[in-house]
C-alpha cells in the first residue's frame, strides 16, 4: 500500500544516543580486520564512498592489488547486470576462485558484499549462491547467513516493517508496485523482502524461517538482541535489515562486528549503504566544479543517456530546457539492422566529435520508444547491450578529450567507462549530487584524468541531471 512519507516517518521511534553509536562503531570497525570486497554489478555502486579503489576487471592481478591496499576496502565492478545466467556463474565462480586463492596467498581474511540495485533488480540469488559455494568448496568456509540491506537514503530506498519502499515525491511506494518491478529480465511481484527472498529463491528460504532485524530493535540499541539473532542464524539463511537512516545501518553493524568476532560469517546482498558504514568511510561535501573541471579546457563536455526509464525520460526533458548544448537523438531501431546501425554510428559520431571540438558540450540519448520483444528476458537483456555498445563504440573513437562526460544509465554507464575509456582503475572522487559518483580515471585510460560522472537510472530528482550540467557548463 502507497504510503505518506511523512507519516509513516513519524510513526518510527526517533534516534537517540548518536554520539554513543558513533564510539561503539568506530570501536568494532578498528578491530575487524578482515579485507572488504564490494562486487560491484553496475558502476553505480560507489554512490556513497570517496578515495576507494574500482577495479574493472577481476584478473589475480588486480585482486592482488586490492588485497596489498592499506585501505580495508575495494570494489571489482562485474557489470553482472548486463550478463546472461550462464555468465554471470561463470564469473563470479572465477572471482570467487582468485579471491580464495589470494586470501590464501597473502593470509588475509576476507568479506564479500555483493552490492546490487536499491530496487531488488539484478541476478539474485544466483550470485551470492554462486561464492558462498565457492568459498565452501576452496577454503571450508561455512557461510552461516546472508544478509539483505537494499536501504539507500540518497535514492529514497527505505525498508520498514520488512517492506521496502522507493520515494515518489511525498509517497512511499512499495518496490513490488514501482516500474523497477516490471523489469524485463529481473521482475518480481513481492514488496515484503521475507516474501521476497521466497520468490526469488522458488521457495528454498521460506519468508516464515528469514530473520528480520527490526527498527524498533535498532532505534533502542537493543544490540545484544540483534547480535543473539545473528548467533542463531545458520544454513545460508537469509537476514532483512530494516532501515530508514544511517543510524540504523550503524547500530546494525556494530552487531554484525561482534557476531563475527563471536566465528560467524556472512555475505551480503545491500545497497551502497552497507558498504560505507562498514567501510569505515567518512562524509565529505559534494564536489564542485571547481574539483571537477578545468576552467581553462575549452572543449565540450559529453553526456550519454542510454536508461529509458521513466525517471531518466524526466530527466532529460528537463535538461532539454538547456539552450547551449547540442542534443542527437540515437535511433534504438538501428540496432536491429546492422548496416542501419553503422550508418548511425557514423553519423552520431562525426556529430560528437565535431562540436565536442567546437567547444559545445553534447548529448546523446536514445529514442525513448521501448522495443517490444514478447517477453523474453535474454533478448531484452541483450538488446540493452547491443545499444550500450553502440554508444560505447562512439566514445572509443573520440579524438577529442571532453570536458567531463557523463553516463546515464547502469548498463551504459559500464560500458562507457570500462570498453570506452578503457578503464582499469579509477578513484572514486565522491560525488556530484546525492547517489550520483564520480571517477577520476587513471593514466592508462583512453582518457587520463578525465572526471568520468556516473548517473543510475533510477536516481535523483527530475532537476538533478539539468542541474549537474548547467553547473558544469556555465
Amino acid at each position: 500500500m502507497i504510503k505518506e512519507v511523512d507519516e509513516v516517518f513519524e510513526s518510527i521511534p526517533a534516534i537517540s544516543n548518536e554520539d554513543k553509536v558513533e564510539e561503539l562503531l568506530g570501536k568494532e570497525l578498528s578491530s575487524f580486520k578482515q579485507k572488504i570486497i564490494v562486487l560491484d554489478d553496475d558502476p553505480t555502486g560507489v554512490q556513497t564512498v570517496h578515495d576507494v579503489s574500482v577495479y574493472t576487471d577481476w584478473s589475480e592481478e588486480a585482486i592482488r592489488q586490492g588485497f596489498s591496499e592499506s585501505n580495508k576496502m575495494f570494489f571489482i565492478l562485474t557489470n553482472s547486470r548486463s550478463f546472461t545466467v550462464k555468465e554471470t556463474k561463470q564469473v563470479h565462480q572465477e572471482i570467487a576462485t582468485r579471491i580464495c586463492k589470494l586470501s590464501q596467498e597473502t593470509d588475509k581474511k576476507f568479506v564479500i558484499i555483493s552490492r546490487s540495485d536499491s530496487t531488488l533488480r539484478g541476478h539474485y540469488p544466483l550470485e551470492t549462491e554462486t561464492m558462498a559455494n565457492v568459498l565452501k568448496d576452496k577454503l571450508g568456509l561455512q557461510i552461516d547467513g546472508e544478509v539483505i540491506m537494499p536501504f539507500f537514503k540518497e535514492g529514497g530506498r527505505f525498508t520498514i516493517d520488512n517492506v521496502h519502499y522507493v520515494q515518489v515525491g511525498d509517497k512511499l511506494v512499495p518496490a513490488g508496485e514501482t516500474e523497477f518491478a516490471k523489469d524485463k529480465t529481473f521482475g518480481y511481484q513481492q514488496s515484503d523482502l521475507t516474501q521476497w527472498v521466497e520468490e526469488k529463491t522458488n521457495g528454498k528460504y521460506l519468508a516464515e524461517n528469514v530473520v528480520t532485524i527490526s527498527l524498533e530493535d535498532l532505534r533502542k540499541l537493543n544490540i545484544d538482541k540483534i547480535v543473539g539473532q545473528l548467533l542463531e542464524v545458520e544454513d545460508f539463511n537469509k537476514v532483512v535489515v530494516n532501515a530508514v537512516d544511517y543510524f540504523d545501518v550503524k547500530v546494525f553493524v556494530i552487531a554484525l562486528m561482534r557476531a563475527f568476532a563471536k566465528g560467524k560469517y556472512f555475505i551480503f546482498r545491500s545497497a551502497a549503504a552497507l558498504t560505507k558504514v562498514m567501510g569505515g568511510v567518512t562524509d565529505r561535501p559534494l564536489l564542485t566544479k571547481k574539483e571537477l573541471v578545468d576552467e581553462n579546457d575549452i572543449n565540450g563536455g559529453l553526456i550519454i543517456v542510454g536508461s529509458h526509464v521513466k525517471k531518466t525520460t524526466a530527466q532529460l526533458d528537463k535538461l532539454k530546457t538547456l539552450e547551449n548544448l547540442a542534443f542527437i537523438e540515437f535511433n534504438v531501431a538501428s540496432t536491429l539492422n546492422s548496416n542501419e546501425l553503422a550508418k548511425e554510428k557514423e553519423r552520431v559520431y562525426k556529430l560528437v566529435n565535431t562540436k565536442v571540438a567546437a567547444g559545445q558540450t553534447v548529448v546523446v540519448y536514445t529514442s525513448r520508444k521501448v522495443i517490444d520483444v514478447q517477453g523474453d528476458k535474454e533478448k531484452s537483456l541483450l538488446l540493452s547491450v547491443g545499444v550500450s555498445d553502440a554508444l560505447t563504440s562512439i566514445v572509443k573513437q573520440l579524438q577529442v578529450k571532453p570536458r567531463f562526460i557523463l553516463a546515464k544509465g547502469g548498463i551504459t554507464s559500464s560500458d562507457v567507462g570500462v570498453k570506452g575509456l578503457g578503464v582499469k582503475r579509477a578513484l572514486v572522487a565522491g560525488q556530484v549530487r546525492p547517489g550520483i559518483p564520480v571517477w577520476y580515471t587513471n593514466e592508462e585510460a583512453k582518457f587520463a584524468r578525465l572526471p568520468y560522472i556516473i548517473f543510475p537510472g533510477n536516481v535523483g530528482t527530475v532537476d538533478d541531471l539539468h542541474d549537474i550540467v548547467e553547473m558544469l557548463t556555465l
